[in-house]
Parts: structure tokens; C-alpha cells; sequence
């Protein structure tokens, strides 16, 4: 979930009026207006947005609530998760680390991290620094996500530690999938060779000498910011995405142990001084010469590694489709219009981020959301690049919502089919067979249990992950979760010889269910009584 899913994935809606730029111009005063035009016509309670031009923070703004129902303003103080875009702060604290000889980008990761350990030996001698920061481990898709998903009890090391347990989908350096794991390791690689935590060296080492003074690496000293956010969600619409706009339990999201990945929380003001420095190629903003990091450091960050899978997007949105795409040090690499553009999209559930960089402009900008309405943010970012490259303007929120509304029609009537399909029948065995002590080898451990005539499924190690099976047909069930946050999920037993369950698999729900609910990777045995 830590990154916004690409154009291909967007669930959101957005619509308005065109933002009437004059390219390469100062940011104008009808950007205030289209801000808050789309946010009162999509129900965004919350947004902040910054604007960088030639090095100074030219818009440093935020818009609308903190929490609906209640009067607290956004404003350009307002810390917001930044989700994946912290990826690129996890890369900054590395640089600081290279610039000071400590490590190398292509160091192999094991002689900084002895007990680091792969599915794969091989794969395990060879993975580098750089590897970690690149999706090209052969890992699926979010693999492992449930690790930290919605939130977890486990250490960040003992989260490293059951890397070992899952199984690549490609092989080593082969393929582009993108994964929040790795980053973790990247975290804990820093806590060993700096002797800080993760939390405490970003600090310390990369915001303050920042000057971003009120982003925050931890849940606790986000909590103690008063001026923060509170999540949204849209929960009512026959899936999560769609319905009416709802607060959620900002405890839900994402576990401590995944902070390198995504755990930086930030506002308008300090994200502008992120981009200046970015766009600064790691100079601190002032006449003295102070770095944050090299100059050489930051080319490496910004230098395509992998190249990513392009799917063309359908009309109305054809356009957006670039000719070439590539992963970095915890940047995408992009075209548009012919211009190399620098972007990532971050989300943690409820909140979302964009921040887009275009060098040779010497411009950049961060979009912030309390709500999962992504378009909202694409629609935005593809009028202030056609803005800044002198395009025609054009109003791409419009576009975006129609492809949202295919897209949920689409997901609708899957779901409506799934229904239609399925068959009447009986589960194989009595309810209270299917309870016992279950384990994957990654996730860990799972209990059913039987109680008061119903089944109770409780994900051990992720709390407050508990629910109540319903059977939906033959010895497969859905889970309603008690925390209807949650995505709902298939759980299918299968049983060996003697009648007895064998295995347990799981798949979500929603065919528009976020990839970090990697439900689908696990296999679940019994732990049988010695």
C-alpha cells in the first residue's frame, strides 16, 4: 500500500475546472481555487500542497480539514504520512552514510547485515545495497506485506529475519516488481552500521540538518504533533474505494517495523525544503555550501537501475502513458511530453502523497491528501506538468473520473458474478473440524477457533486482525472482520486423505483490493501436537 498504485490501478475520483497556467510564470492565484474546486466536488476533507521554482518555495499552502466534522484547518505546517515517498528519505540516509565512507552502494548487503538471509543463497551472497532500493530481488508484487499491514507486533529485525521464508516469483535481477521489504532491511541496515535506529539516525541525520522541523519518523511523535491529520476512507460502495467518505483509526495502516519504507510523516513548508534540496542535488538552501549529501550522490539516486513494465492507459487517460519508465534509488524515472520527470507516489491507508521533480525545469511539487482519492492527486500532478512543460491546458481530473467510474463498474460486476456463481452447497466437514493452530512460514501464526456455534480466525501477530468465517461455499469461506477496514478474504481449506485439513490458502475479496493485502502468498498447515 506504501506506494499510490500506477495509472492502471487508480481507484479515485477527481473532476473540476482546468487550471489556467502561463508556463514557467510564478504559481498563480487560481491554483487555489482548482484546489479547493476539487476538493469540495470529490469530498477531500484535506490537502496541502507545495511548489518549487528555481530553488525558492514559490506555495507552501494547505486547504480544507484536518478531520471531518471538526473545524481544525490544514495548513502549511499540517503533517501528513508521506507513505512511499519516504523511500527516497531511506535513500538520503544511505548517502549520508556513503558520503562518509561507511558504506558502498554496491557493497554486498551481508558484510553490513551478517544475518541478513534470502529465500535463494545464491541470491543471498549477491544482493547489494543497491539491490535493496531497486525492486529487482526476484520478490513478488508486495510480497510480505502482511508483515506490517494494516499494523504488527513484530520487531523490525524479526521482520528481516523472515525474509528468508519467502519464496521469490522471478529470478535474481530479472524483473521489476515492486516491494516494501527491502527498504525495511535497508532500515536495519542503517541501525547496524550507524548504531542508530532507523528513526533516530533519519532524524537526526537527514530532516534536521533538513530543516524540516516538524516531520516526524515515528508513530509517537506523530501522535504528539497536534497538528496532523486524521485518516479517510470511502467504505460503504461494495468495496473499499467507493461510498461515502469516512474517518478511519489513524493507528491502522502500517506497523513501526516498515518505517524505512514508508513511515516519514511531513508537511507543505517542509516538503518544499525537501525539494529544493533535491533539486539542489543535495546542497542545503543558504549561501554557505552545506550538503545534505553529495552531488555525486545524488546522481546515483537519480539514475535509472530497472527498467519498469509500461501498460498503455486506456482513453481518456492515453496520454499519460509514457515511452519510457525506470526505477532509481527510490525515485521513478519517467518522459512526459519529452521531458524527463522524477516521481513517486505514497500512501499509507487513508493518506496519500505525490511528489514529482522535473530537473531541467528546476521545478518541483508535493500534493498531500487525508483520503484515498487518488485521482485527485494524478489529476492535479497532469495539470501542473502541463503547466510547468507549456502544454495546452487540459482538465485531466475530468478524464480520470471516467476512467474510475469503467473501472468500479467493472469491479462491480465481477463481484456481482462471483455471487451468481455460487454453487449451493455444505462444507465437507462440522465447523468446529476446521478450527486448530495453523503457521505460514513468513506470515506465522493463525488461529481458528470454534465458538458459540461460529468460526473465529485471529491473525496472531497483527492485532486486531480478527474476524468471524462465513461459509460462502463447499470448504470455502469469507471472513468479516470485526474492523471492517480490513479487506475481506477467501479462505479455502483443502483436506488430505484421512478427511482432515491438509492446507489453507487465502485470496482477496476485491478485485481492486490493494496489493499489500498479499493474501494470496500464503499457505497456512496445521502445527499438529507432537
Amino acid at each position: 500500500m506504501l506506494s499510490i498504485p500506477k495509472i492502471a490501478h487508480v481507484v479515485a475520483i477527481a473532476a473540476g475546472l482546468s487550471i489556467a497556467f502561463v508556463a514557467a510564470a510564478a504559481t498563480p492565484p487560481e491554483l487555489d481555487a482548482r484546489v479547493e474546486a476539487v476538493m469540495r466536488e470529490n469530498g477531500v476533507p484535506g490537502m496541502a500542497v507545495a511548489i518549487v521554482e528555481q530553488g525558492k518555495v514559490v506555495h507552501a499552502k494547505g486547504y480544507g480539514v484536518r478531520r471531518l466534522g471538526s473545524p481544525e484547518p490544514v495548513d502549511a505546517d499540517t503533517i501528513f504520512p508521506t507513505g512511499s515517498t519516504g523511500k527516497a528519505v531511506t535513500t538520503a540516509a544511505l548517502a549520508v552514510l556513503v558520503d562518509e565512507g561507511k558504506i558502498g552502494w554496491d557493497d554486498k548487503v551481508i558484510d553490513h547485515l551478517p544475518g541478513f538471509q534470502m529465500y535463494d543463497a545464491w541470491v543471498t551472497r549477491e544482493m547489494t545495497i543497491r539491490d535493496l532500493l531497486v525492486h529487482r530481488s526476484g520478490l513478488g508484487l508486495g510480497a510480505g506485506d502482511l508483515l506490517f499491514v494494516p499494523r504488527s507486533s513484530l520487531s523490525r529485525a524479526e521482520t528481516v529475519r523472515r525474509l528468508r521464508y519467502i519464496k521469490p516469483a522471478t529470478s535474481f535481477r530479472s524483473d521489476y516488481a515492486y516491494d516494501n521489504l527491502l527498504y525495511v532491511v535497508a532500515g536495519q541496515l542503517i541501525e547496524e552500521v550507524s548504531g542508530q535506529s532507523w528513526e533516530n539516525f533519519v532524524r537526526d541525520r537527514v530532516l534536521e540538518p533538513a530543516g524540516m522541523r516538524v516531520s516526524t519518523t515515528s508513530d509517537a511523535a506523530r501522535y504528539a504533533t497536534a497538528n496532523r491529520v486524521q485518516p479517510h476512507a470511502r467504505m460503504d460502495g461494495g468495496f473499499r474505494g467507493v461510498g461515502k467518505q469516512e474517518v478511519l483509526d489513524e493507528r491502522q495502516g502500517l506497523g513501526a517495523n516498515a518505517a524505512p519504507a514508508g513511515g516519514v510523516s511531513s508537511s507543505a513548508t517542509d516538503m518544499g525544503r525537501w525539494l529544493s534540496i533535491q533539486l539542489a542535488h543535495g546542497a542545503l538552501p543558504g549561501e554557505d555550501g552545506r550538503r545534505l549529501f553529495s552531488e555525486e550522490a545524488s546522481r546515483q539516486m537519480w539514475t535509472p537501475q530497472v527498467l519498469m513494465p509500461i501498460a498503455p492507459s486506456p482513453a481518456p487517460i492515453a496520454e499519460s502513458t509514457p515511452q519510457f519508465s525506470a526505477y532509481a534509488l527510490g525515485w521513478g524515472v519517467r518522459d512526459y511530453r519529452g521531458v524527463k520527470i522524477l516521481e513517486h507516489g505514497g500512501a499509507v491507508f487513508g493518506v496519500q502523497t505525490m511528489v514529482v521533480l522535473i530537473p531541467d525545469r528546476q521545478v518541483g511539487f508535493s500534493l498531500q491528501i487525508n483520503s484515498e482519492d487518488s485521482v485527485v492527486l494524478r489529476g492535479l500532478m497532469y495539470e501542473l506538468l502541463d503547466h510547468y512543460l507549456g502544454a495546452p491546458k487540459r482538465d485531466w481530473t475530468a478524464d480520470f473520473v471516467a476512467y474510475k467510474k469503467a473501472r468500479v463498474a467493472g469491479a462491480l460486476a465481477a463481484l456481482d458474478s462471483g455471487k451468481a456463481q455460487k454453487k449451493p452447497s455444505r462444507a465437507s466437514l462440522p465447523l468446529k473440524d476446521y478450527a486448530g493452530a495453523y503457521a505460514d512460514p513468513w506470515y506465522g501464526p493463525i488461529d481458528i477457533r470454534h465458538e458459540n456455534g461460529r468460526l473465529r480466525i485471529d491473525f496472531k501477530q497483527t492485532p486486531d486482525m480478527v474476524g468471524t468465517l462465513q461459509h460462502w461455499q463447499y470448504d470455502t469461506f469469507q471472513v468479516s472482520w470485526d474492523d471492517r477496514t480490513i479487506e475481506p478474504v477467501y479462505v479455502s481449506f483443502a483436506l488430505d486423505a484421512q478427511g482432515k485439513v491438509d492446507r489453507i490458502t487465502m485470496k482477496a475479496v476485491s478485485p481492486l483490493a490493494d496489493f499489500s493485502y498479499d493474501y494470496h502468498d500464503l499457505l497456512f498447515t496445521p502445527q499438529r501436537d507432537e
